[in-house]
């Protein structure tokens, strides 16, 4: 039974998906490959091996992929002061961790932004443990990423929530139950399809009626 919350980061708990697509953007321009912003806003969610060959193809990502995920990171860094976290992040932190669940944040992210991102949140007391792109080879939505979170925390089950299409196909490939908020611009219907159980449009929605959610409580 599910005893761990494994909470994405990006676009979940903090609003970063549209500075993403922007550093994306901006990557792909330096080879003179210009994709429509919305086209890679679809992929954000995404782990940064597949985001590329997704959105650019197989043939850009043999050439330039490694190059292409650098430059994101070159990208991305000026905008880190501007991320903020959204309205409700702490809270349900807190709520989680006072509910007794085992917390862990499954972040496909750099751990320079992990780590940003948790002092951002003010987070680190309130989480059971954290991961990076460094502790799985294959990304969202591949299952690797939300497996290894839950083994790193000794959880038995655990119960997702995401803002993507690909946080919930990654916790349906996982065996694990997903939870959706539609702070990454993802359609109701998408995210149910991906396997969402529950769809809520913000954290504070989902703090205010954690009882009619799979985060109800933990089951010990």
């Amino acid at each position: 039974m599910a005893d761990t919350a494994v909470l994405d980061v990006d676009g979940t708990l903090v609003d970063t998906n549209y500075h993403h697509a922007l550093a994306w953007f901006r990557a792909f321009r330096r080879w003179d490959v210009t994709l429509p912003v919305w086209r890679v806003h679809r992929a954000i969610g995404m782990g940064g091996d597949q985001l590329v060959p997704a959105v650019a193809g197989e043939e850009f990502e043999r050439e330039h992929g490694d190059e292409a995920r650098e430059a994101w990171t070159e990208e991305f860094d000026p905008l880190l002061p501007e991320v903020r976290p959204f309205d409700g992040a702490r809270d349900l932190l807190q709520e989680l961790r006072r509910r007794d669940w085992t917390v862990v944040l499954a972040s496909s992210g750099k751990p320079q932004h992990v780590e940003a991102f948790l002092d951002l949140l003010d987070a680190r007391e309130l989480c059971h443990g954290w991961t990076s792109s460094q502790d799985a080879e294959a990304t969202k939505p591949a299952p690797d990423l939300l497996q290894t979170a839950l083994a790193s925390v000794g959880g038995s089950a655990g119960v997702v929530l995401g803002d993507s299409r690909w946080d919930c196909e990654a916790a349906r490939n996982a065996g694990m139950t997903s939870v959706a908020v539609r702070t990454g611009g993802y359609a109701e219907e998408e995210l149910t399809g991906a396997g969402a159980v529950v769809v809520l449009d913000s954290l504070r929605e989902l703090v205010d009626g954690l009882d009619a959610t799979p985060f109800a409580r933990p089951s010990r």
